[in-house]
């Protein structure tokens, strides 16, 4: 019976010492991260028959240490963790945009307001070069802004390339160090026969948790325990022991993009689409390049491109002080059209602007399919567009949508080709002043309208405005219109036709625009000449300051400052949304590490008492062993 006792007590004792080491375990690792708590499972020896008593029992053992895991929560946490850190990222990066655009500094609103201002001036004092100066001046402050705020813009783009290519090469690195801990764990299980090596599968925890803060993940446990690890849209990227590599590219739809890549056995990479990368920081600095940074920077180059092609148009109709037509005023960017690095033919396209005031602020894809007929997508709102039939071809070479005109240069398509368009991407970069000359400003108009003093009649001439058609026949000689009371008709015109007499109403002819009023007598005549000299002439630079207010932005719905607004108002809007989003799912992202630790975690004050409760069965053991020990020593002593 004593030597029953004494490994009884033993077993107790081994058990014991166990539940210290192991308890030791936890406190130690109290602090590292991703370990989970662990337990010495302890379970009955079992007893010895004795005939005619029962059953007396053998002690304790340690069956297994596990550890404390919930996988349902594990997997909540790796999601909260993704969206959080998919959320956070955006907001990072799209802050620094509303900050930019809502600095009164950096704001283009006052710059703006600043040229049209010194318009008027000019408009009120044409002959004054000081005003003059003080227009090119403003101009020139406010192109700087525009190329200054898309300079900017184009370094968040360089600075999300390079992101980019640091989330792919960590991506690697937790791809690998997981399969090889697959591989590990595997072999240890099996060695140790199927007992579970806790620390290795925190280990692959943690790397898959630090996984799913970078790029969305899922994970799939297969037979042996060992993860399969996808992400985006299944993309395999842990598959056992084996880790598929992730490679950061220049797209091939726009090399000015950073793309990432899957690379296959062969060695060949297939380009992921930015939309299937969702979560994670990775996919967080995707969906700002594409749902903020682009859009931006279209809609700040759509303004210039607006402003430059109105304001030069409205320049051309005018005079300098030399009476000579004007010249462009701004420079204007022009769209850009981007063939795939991966298309298989030769077709070329060339790209225009058809009406700056239908431009949109999206980009455009068009593809060649299967059966080489080509699909235009408007990107924003993924809205096909009707292309014309037959298009393109020599005999269909021009299709034209929502401002743009596409046109077919040479060569041919094959299937699977495509193009980017962008309109309006490199507006506000490719903005400046282009004419410095005060005196070359066309605040004049081309024609000057005469009412000869010899008139018996009340008739006014007024007007006198051109447009576009005036600059393809420009007034060559004088022309004076003389009033008919018999016909009440005007005759005069250099056509050599009659027009009725009607008050009021606006008589136009090779782009020249004028009005008659009041009741002319007969033989009454008035005269229309060329503007040889438009020193102290304001009026086209009272037509350039009414385009301030004229609606030539969104399909000729917005001003110039009302374009900027929705500019301003949308990314700050934007920005707001994904704090809010970003904020509420901080919490929750708490909330689920909260429940998952209370599973996992190490809780010093528990695993302090635990101590005390194994010691004192460790001491409690020695006494049964210490007992047995002096039952022996009792029954030596009888002999």
């Amino acid at each position: 019976m004593s030597f029953g006792m004494f490994y009884t007590g033993l077993s107790g004792l081994n058990v014991a010492k166990a539940a210290l080491v192991t308890t030791g375990h936890n406190t130690a690792n109290v602090n590292t991260p991703g370990y989970s708590r662990q337990s010495a499972q302890i379970a009955s020896n079992g007893g010895i028959y004795a005939p005619g008593v029962g059953f007396f029992g053998t002690g304790v053992k340690a069956t297994d240490v596990t550890r404390s895991y919930d996988r349902f929560l594990t997997t909540q946490l790796n999601q909260a963790q993704s969206a959080n850190q998919s959320l956070s990222t955006h907001y990072g990066q799209i802050s620094q945009i509303d900050n930019l655009l809502a600095n009164q500094s950096a704001s283009l609103a006052p710059l703006m307001q600043a040229v049209f201002t010194s318009v008027q001036a000019v408009a009120n004092t044409p002959a004054d070069p000081a005003a003059r100066q003080q227009l090119i001046g403003s101009a020139q402050a406010m192109t700087n802004q525009f190329r200054a705020t898309s300079d900017y813009l184009s370094g968040l783009n360089t600075n999300a390339n390079d992101q980019i290519a640091g989330s792919v090469d960590l991506i690697n690195t937790y791809s690998g160090q997981i399969a090889s801990l697959n591989k590990q764990i595997a072999l240890v299980t099996d060695a140790s026969g199927n007992q579970a090596p806790n620390d290795l599968l925190d280990q692959r925890d943690l790397l898959v948790s630090e996984l799913s803060q970078l790029v969305g993940t899922k994970v799939v446990v297969q037979d042996g325990g060992q993860y399969s690890v996808f992400i985006g849209n299944g993309q395999t990227l842990v598959l056992g022991d084996q880790a598929a590599s992730l490679k950061a590219v220049s797209s091939s739809a726009d090399p000015a993009r950073t793309g990432v890549a899957l690379l296959g056995a062969s060695g060949r990479s297939v380009e992921l689409q930015d939309t299937v990368l969702a979560g994670g920081s990775l996919g967080g600095l995707l969906q700002f390049r594409n749902e903020t940074l682009n859009n931006t920077q279209n809609a700040l180059g759509r303004i210039a491109i607006a402003m430059s092609d109105t304001f030069n148009a409205q320049q051309r109709l005018g005079v300098d002080m030399q009476g000579v037509l004007g010249k462009d005023f701004f420079s204007q960017a022009a769209p850009g059209i981007i063939a795939n690095n991966n298309n298989k033919g030769n077709l070329a396209l060339d790209v225009s602007f058809d009406d700056t005031g239908k431009l949109t602020t999206s980009d455009y894809r068009l593809s060649v399919e299967a059966d080489l007929s080509l699909t235009l997508t408007r990107l924003s709102d993924q809205q096909t567009l009707t292309l014309p039939t037959g298009f393109p071809a020599s005999t269909v070479s021009t299709a034209t949508f929502d401002g743009v005109t596409l046109s077919f240069a040479s060569g041919s398509a094959s299937a699977g080709d495509s193009f980017l368009i962008q309109p309006t991407r490199s507006g506000a970069r490719d903005f400046d002043v282009v004419l410095l000359d005060p005196s070359k400003l066309a605040a004049a108009a081309p024609v000057v309208l005469g009412n000869p003093i010899k008139n018996l009649g009340s008739g006014l001439i007024s007007g006198g405005t051109v447009d576009a058609d005036y600059l393809a026949t420009p007034l060559a000689n004088n022309v004076t219109l003389t009033y008919d009371s018999a016909s009440n008709s005007l005759s005069g015109f250099p056509d050599g036709s009659t027009v009725t007499y009607s008050a009021g109403a606006t008589m136009r002819f090779d782009g020249i625009s004028v009005k008659l009023s009041g009741s002319p007598a007969n033989g009454d005549s008035f005269t229309i000449e060329k503007n040889s000299g438009g020193v102290s002439d304001g009026r086209n630079a009272l037509l350039l300051a009414d385009l301030q207010n004229k609606k030539t932005i969104g399909d000729n719905a917005s001003s110039f400052n009302d374009a900027y607004a929705q500019l301003v108002s949308t990314v700050g809007n934007k920005t707001r949304q994904i704090d809010i989003s970003n904020t509420a799912q901080t919490s929750l992202t708490a909330q689920i590490r909260t429940a998952q630790q209370s599973v996992s975690g190490v809780n010093q004050d528990e695993e302090t008492a635990n101590l005390l409760i194994f010691q004192q069965m460790y001491q409690a053991n020695a006494k049964v062993i210490q007992t047995a020990s002096t039952m022996f020593d009792a029954i030596l002593g009888l002999r």
